[in-house]
């Protein structure tokens, strides 16, 4: 083959690329609403995003005005997703007679239901075979009303011994969030997760995995997962996911000393992690109340004292600094940043200084297809960017609004979380 032809095939994808005409108009609009329909959460739905994202790798930079009507035509599209049922006890999915299936997601509406102040999480107790929103719901249900929260009490899909991060309920439990904020006027700063036994557990684990979308977690008599030196050994760790990345989140923890069901060794080695988090990167605020003489019942005075100490807390969903060690292939943005195909148990700590206009970010895995998101609210978009990942340079220059960035960061109707643009944090 010439070099002419050669230089042919390896220039005409990017030729063919470079001629494709961006979409516009009804076409662009279809685009846009289909991507917002899909569920990132499944690879199917992630792969089809990717390929409606390259559709829109040819449109030119958003100047001011098209990115302020992109935002307002995507805040109208969130309220046509789905909503929920505004008190009782209720299925998120209804049987399909067709498809042969039963139907699926019980969750009960409780707590202040009219002009909410915020949002409650409540998870449920349980262990394999075992577990019920219906008694969780009636544990909470006065302490949250009078605090002036929604409950939203949920029900795990499969009572699992961790059934809050089995079987699909964590992504469960993340619709529900979603679905609550376009149903109630409610404030996505003030979003948190609480629960007494196995939903302590849940508590401290979504509150991890997702500590970008919750204001405080208050975990009752439930631990994270121990990592144990052997069966039955020290605690030598805390499962993967969790305390790094509450840096920004209040936590609050309940424990009985007695407690046959959940020693208080578990929660205690996470408590000491959490002050070592903090004496390291700043940060976890935390409080730990410790009684003798409950067993695996409520706090004393019951819920409400312990959620006394987090219905004051907001998210602040622009922070300085993150720390993030992600677990979940589909948690891909967390804050400000952006991991295509997050690498699990990394360790990111990503710190802003705007009086630089930079991001200094430090990892122990590679960062391919990692981004910092931006606007103004980040860093000053009209000055010169820097990014370092390691003390290597690793994008110098300004950044561009691009609708692919909007709509990567809209596939939830919390606004604080959407951005405009992205710079690399990779070579």
């Amino acid at each position: 083959m010439s070099v002419r032809a050669t230089l042919l095939v390896v220039l005409a994808p990017a030729i063919l690329l470079a001629q494709a005409k961006p979409p516009g108009g009804k076409e662009l609009d279809q685009i846009v609403a289909t991507f917002l329909a899909l569920d990132d959460k499944t690879d199917a739905g992630h792969a089809q995003q990717v390929e409606l994202l390259t559709r829109l790798a040819a449109l030119p930079p958003l100047d001011a005005r098209q990115t302020t009507a992109w935002q307002s035509r995507i805040r109208k599209l969130w309220h046509k997703g789905r909503k929920l049922e505004t008190g009782g006890d209720n299925w998120f999915w209804a049987a399909d007679a067709k498809q042969h299936t039963e139907r699926r997601g019980r969750y009960i509406v409780g707590g202040k239901t009219n002009a909410p102040k915020g949002l409650a999480i409540n998870l449920h107790g349980g262990g394999v075979g075992q577990g019920d929103a219906g008694g969780a719901a009636a544990a909470y249900d006065s302490a949250l009303g009078s605090l002036g929260l929604l409950m939203i009490a949920p029900e795990v899909l499969e009572k699992t011994e961790r059934g809050w991060t089995d079987s699909g309920t964590e992504e469960f439990v993340l619709d529900l969030v979603d679905a609550a904020l376009r149903t109630w006027k409610l404030d996505p700063d003030r979003v948190f997760f609480v629960g007494h036994s196995m939903g302590g557990y849940g508590s401290w684990a979504l509150g991890g995995h997702h500590a970008d979308r919750v204001a405080a977690i208050a975990p009752s008599a439930g631990a994270p997962t121990p990592i144990r030196e052997r069966a039955g050994g020290p605690i030598v760790d805390i499962q993967s996911g969790v305390i790094p990345s509450l840096r920004n989140v209040f936590v609050s923890v309940y424990q009985s000393l007695d407690d046959p069901q959940v020693p208080p060794a578990p929660n205690q080695y996470a408590v000491r992690l959490l002050g070592e988090a903090a004496a390291k990167w700043g940060g976890y605020e935390h409080d730990y109340w410790e009684v003798d003489g409950r067993g695996h019942a409520a706090p004393p005075g019951g819920y409400q004292p312990q959620l006394e100490k987090i219905v004051g807390r907001t998210r602040n969903a622009v922070p300085e600094r993150i720390v993030w060690q992600p677990v979940l292939p589909w948690k891909r943005q967390f804050h400000w940043l952006w991991w295509e195909a997050p690498i699990a148990d990394a360790l990111v700590v990503a710190d802003l200084d705007r009086a630089a206009n930079a991001v200094r970010i430090t990892c122990d895995q590679p960062t391919e297809g990692l981004w910092v998101l931006l606007d103004e609210r980040v860093l000053d978009l009209g000055k010169e960017i820097v990014v370092t990942v390691n003390g290597t340079e690793t994008f110098r220059g300004k950044a561009t609004n691009e609708l692919g960035t909007l709509l990567r960061t809209s596939q939830h109707p919390d606004p604080a979380l959407q951005f405009v643009a992205r710079v690399r944090a990779f070579s």
